[in-house]
């Protein structure tokens, strides 16, 4: 199964930097990471709060999260809009 997420993750990427990706489409992706990594962080949250899980899982998952926000973020704040 993961290498099934590796291989789209990859075939992704690889079409967001080709020349005629469409930067509505870098975007979008930009848009799906940050939505991700605010889920992250909620469920990492409340996970702390409840003291509902393990410490080294709510650490990666917290760490996956805050990746994928600013990653988001700075895909959509740095995309510039070209028509």
């Amino acid at each position: 199964m993961y290498d099934y997420l590796l291989v789209c993750y990859l075939f992704l990427i690889k079409s967001l930097t080709k020349k005629h990706a469409t930067m509505n489409l870098k975007r979008t992706f930009g848009a799906i990471l940050t939505v991700l990594g605010i889920i992250g962080l909620i469920y990492t949250g409340v996970e702390i709060i409840n003291h509902g899980g393990q410490i080294t899982t709510l650490v990666v998952v917290g760490i996956i999260a805050i990746l994928f926000f600013f990653t988001g973020i700075s895909l959509v704040r740095t995309t510039k809009d070209e028509v």
